[in-house]
């Protein structure tokens, strides 16, 4: 069964909560109810999924035009970097 777990990480000037899911040998990156992405560690490193690799599940994608106190995140290779070391200081989650 997937468990849900929330992580923070500091966005700019910011701090965003996203929900991490793991699902098989990946984790989704939730946010606001929509997946934005997938990160999986490889070797030492954690990497971007494709959109192609993600299973969504009953979970829409995570719409970025909707208006409101979110903050536009990009998963570029920094955040996906921040993110996995967030996933790894998670006692709970087994990295594979």
């Amino acid at each position: 069964m997937e468990e849900a777990f929330n992580i923070k990480i500091g966005y700019g000037d910011k701090e965003v909560t996203l929900t991490i899911l793991q699902h098989k040998d990946y984790f989704k990156v939730i946010y606001f109810g929509g997946i934005m992405g997938a990160v999986r560690k490889v070797d030492e490193n954690w990497e971007l999924l494709e959109v192609e690799e993600i299973d969504a599940g009953d979970l829409p994608r995570y719409n970025a035009d909707l208006k409101g106190e979110r903050l536009e995140i990009i998963l570029d290779e920094h955040t996906v970097g921040t993110i996995g070391r967030e996933i790894a200081h998670d006692d709970t989650v087994d990295e594979g």
